[in-house]
């Protein structure tokens, strides 16, 4: 359940600590999140080609059991995102293209929230293990969707911090 949350965490906070050894790149938790975000992408994404003889990560097979069914061409849609996820890596680490892929990541994280929600609901296992619950889905993928906002650069508006009460020194 928690192994898509690690492949983010994990590697983010090892980039960090090279950032903290002086690798010059890694020196901001930022950018250290946007690679730590990539290298999850790099994993999910190549799941959607992979066949069920692998037995290591979840198959494109499994994926395409969440797509619920209103959305067409349920095998193209698995290669799709596969093929976006892995284009949203790409994005992540290149200094230049990091706040569009960073956008363009959390809309797709978006878009693709109902079928974690629909593949929740309906127990759908990936790689035969347990399904993944809900009430662990749905933050999990708010944690995506933020992550990929903060690596693009995306900040809340003075006019937003304000509204909720929190003071300007701290903002």
């Amino acid at each position: 359940m928690f192994q898509t949350l690690l492949l983010l965490l994990v590697p983010a906070l090892a980039f960090r600590l090279l950032g903290v050894l002086g690798v010059r790149r890694f020196a901001s938790w930022r950018v250290s999140f946007a690679h730590g975000l990539a290298v999850m992408l790099v994993f999910t994404g190549s799941a959607h080609f992979l066949p069920d003889t692998v037995s290591a990560a979840p198959s494109h097979d499994d994926l395409t059991a969440m797509v619920p069914s209103y959305v067409p061409f349920p095998g193209f849609m698995v290669y799709l995102t596969g093929v976006l996820e892995l284009l949203g890596a790409l994005g992540l680490v290149v200094h230049r293209t990091r706040a569009v892929a960073g956008i363009a990541l959390a809309v797709l994280f978006v878009l693709m929230l109902p079928a974690n929600i629909h593949a929740a609901l309906e127990d759908i296992p990936l790689n035969g293990e347990e399904p993944t619950p809900l009430w662990f889905r749905v933050p999990e993928q708010i944690v995506f969707i933020a992550v990929a906002l903060w690596a693009a650069g995306v900040r809340v508006p003075a006019s937003v911090s304000a509204r909720r009460g929190v003071p300007a020194r701290s903002r």
